[in-house]
């Protein structure tokens, strides 16, 4: 598979401003559009999880 092209929301419209994913054969990449050469790399299984903390409000005390 390789990787994937980028993918930003929609929401974001023609903003520079927003988190872009894609996906590798064993990652998923993370980075700000405006940031491009910064990449996050994790695991599917880990992002997976932080979606579903961050759904949960698992973490809005740090808010």
């Amino acid at each position: 598979m390789g990787k994937s092209e980028w993918q930003k929301s929609s929401y974001s419209a023609a903003n520079n401003e927003c988190v872009e994913v894609r996906a590798t054969n064993t990652a998923v990449e993370l980075r700000e559009s405006d940031e491009g050469h910064l990449i996050l790399r994790t695991t599917p299984a880990a992002l997976s999880s932080l979606l579903h903390g961050v759904k949960a409000g698992e973490f809005d005390h740090h808010a």
